[in-house]
């Protein structure tokens, strides 16, 4: 009954967050429950009651101020650099740029709208269409949760009760995993339509961005060998090892080396156990106010007061949703749904290859019609013990679901960054809808390697944890 009540309100037109906390009421009230009806209230305040949650907002509020700080632009110069004298270069920009951005934003829709933006105006005046253009980007956008930090991964892991630093690792390689192949799908594309570079080979300006990569790479590597083998006291190592960052910027006036070090900061911060995941949203909140207040002077206290209004409104819409699927999936489980649905899938198959089979059809499915932190706190109560029956790691499915859920944001009638990404190059709903579908072809290819081979999930986690 309660399921009839949910789906009656969604076919109403009704938002999901309102459908679910309406639903059980309404289920309260009608059925034989000895509930008061203030268990809703109550479940509801207890489910966004959270510490992990904190990470939240300010994980909002950090990718919002690198959005609105000019950083993006940086992050494009940078990976010009570094790809854009290749075939089909501004394509495999694209792809480098997200993956870079994905390391500050977190989310999906931030990338496309940011980083979005400016891809599809350069990749349209250098006379890419702006299907490609759209495509690429939508595409690359979804490496915005999988890539560390990541917003659906502080949900998931709240929900699932595993570690959110484990999450964010087991994010690097199939992030890494999916780069790749979107640029393969690029140089194919540039291979087919016999395009050329975008902007001329220049040895300085390569050399340059090799040089910044190998700082990021090299940085944290030469900090781990201080504190560990010389015996340095970490806080002082790392308060040296930031004003060094500081230097080199100003000496080499680097493109993006204090943007692209905000990803290893937060990894290195959690794994060495200097701050909690919750605390390094904070850490990435103050190293942005820092770059765009102190550093690169572009952000104003104008600007700050209307990040922050988006993101309390942004933080505002999330967290109510959190609390409205706290609820349902509550309910759910008293009612004896979710133990249903785990006798009939373990009475159909104890495989564990067939179950992630069914769960990712079902997740894509979902994913097109519920926004991704709805559907993880749906989700999670359902699946995840018959997953955890079956033998399957908690942190391998949660990423196998996050990215499934990604791929429902490309997807109508619901996908915001379907939505978005139509607003950004003018295109229709459908002409943007057919130019995301080749782009499907490596995001299902990738998401049919994460989900069967878990080692490649693993691998990073069980290195720290």
């Amino acid at each position: 009954m309660l399921k009839i009540i949910f789906l009656f309100f969604m076919a109403g037109g009704i938002p999901v967050a309102i459908a679910m906390a309406g639903a059980s009421l309404v289920y309260i009230l009608v059925s034989d429950s000895t509930l008061p009806p203030f268990v809703v209230i109550h479940r509801m305040v207890s489910g966004i009651d959270s510490f992990p949650l904190l990470a939240v907002p300010f994980f909002i509020l950090a990718g919002n101020l690198m959005n609105n700080a000019g950083i993006t632009t940086r992050i494009y110069n940078f990976a010009l650099a570094l790809v854009g004298w290749l075939k089909g270069g501004l394509g495999h920009v694209n792809v480098l740029g997200s993956v870079i951005f994905a390391g500050m934003s977190g989310t999906a829709i931030a990338d496309a709208a940011g980083l979005g933006t400016i891809e599809i105006k350069a990749m349209k005046e250098h006379g890419y269409s702006t299907e490609f253009a759209v495509g690429v980007t939508a595409a690359s956008a979804t490496l915005g949760p999988i890539i560390p930090p990541s917003l659906p991964f502080v949900i998931y892991g709240m929900m699932a009760n595993v570690s959110v630093g484990a999450l964010f690792l087991a994010g690097l390689l199939p992030g890494a995993l999916m780069a790749i192949l979107m640029m393969l799908t690029v140089a194919y594309y540039a291979h087919k339509n016999k395009w050329g570079a975008d902007v001329k080979f220049s040895r300085t300006r390569l050399f340059k961005a090799l040089m910044e990569l190998a700082v990021v790479v090299g940085w944290p590597l030469l900090l781990w060998v201080l504190v560990t083998k010389l015996g340095t006291p970490p806080q002082l190592t790392v308060f040296a090892g930031l004003a060094s960052l500081f230097v080199l910027d100003k000496i080499f006036s680097f493109e993006a080396l204090l943007p692209i070090m905000t990803p290893v900061l937060l990894i290195g911060g959690m794994t060495t156990g200097l701050f909690t995941p919750t605390e390094g949203a904070i850490a990435a909140c103050v190293w942005a106010m820092i770059l765009g207040f102190a550093w690169y002077r572009t952000l104003s206290w104008k600007m700050f007061i209307k990040v922050c209004l988006d993101t309390i409104e942004t933080t505002s819409t999330v967290l109510f949703i959190v609390a409205a699927a706290s609820i349902f999936g509550w309910m759910l489980t008293a009612t004896g749904v979710t133990t249903s649905i785990a006798s009939w899938v373990l009475s159909f198959t104890q495989e564990a290859w067939v179950f992630l089979l069914l769960a990712n059809l079902l997740m894509l499915f979902v994913g097109c019609f519920l926004e991704p932190t709805a559907a993880i706190t749906i989700l999670v109560p359902i699946l995840l013990p018959i997953a955890t029956q079956l033998g399957v790691d908690p942190i391998h499915f949660g990423l196998v679901m996050v990215l499934n859920l990604m791929i429902g944001l490309l997807h109508p009638p619901m996908g915001m960054v379907l939505f978005v990404l139509a607003r950004v190059a003018g295109l229709s709903f459908e002409r943007t809808t057919m130019a995301i579908l080749p782009w499907l072809v490596p995001l299902l290819l990738s998401l049919g390697v994460i989900t069967y081979m878990p080692k490649l999930v693993l691998w990073v986690p069980k290195m720290f944890y």
